[in-house]
């Protein structure tokens, strides 16, 4: 098994992208689209491929100088478990020396502690106006 990884949104299919992230049951409503805009407007992202297909994703937005937010972090269901959402998460981290990134779980604090993230505070949030501004 060969997975690569890429820093950037070049040769993405964003339509079977999409489609993936349905049939993983992880998909929250974006069209290609709005997928594409949401990772070409990202700080950093990232990629993990096989065989010419998106296995795992993940992005942070970032001001640049102390504050980043990792969100997006997927891996194919049939490929969890193989050191992928690792590999992707350090990249981000390498990309954002100096910052203090954070992040938000339902349900995988104990990998995200793996990696040496802490809870902190409370994490809230508000979807200002209808969600995607079209729901």
């Amino acid at each position: 098994m060969e997975i690569t990884y890429t820093y950037d949104t070049v040769g993405v299919d964003w339509a079977r992208l999409k489609e993936d992230l349905t049939a993983d049951d992880f998909d929250n409503g974006r069209t290609p689209d709005e997928l594409r805009r949401s990772f070409e407007n990202s700080a950093v992202v990232v990629f993990a491929w096989l065989d010419g297909r998106i296995i795992g994703k993940a992005r942070a937005l970032s001001d640049g100088v102390c504050n980043a937010y990792v969100v997006d972090v997927w891996t194919h269901s049939d490929y969890r478990r193989r050191g992928v959402a690792s590999r992707m998460m350090r990249s981000l981290a390498e990309r954002l020396p100096g910052q203090h990134i954070y992040l938000f779980t339902d349900d995988a604090e104990r990998f995200y502690r793996s990696l040496g993230y802490r809870r902190q505070g409370i994490g809230m949030s508000l979807v200002s106006g209808q969600w995607l501004n079209r729901f």
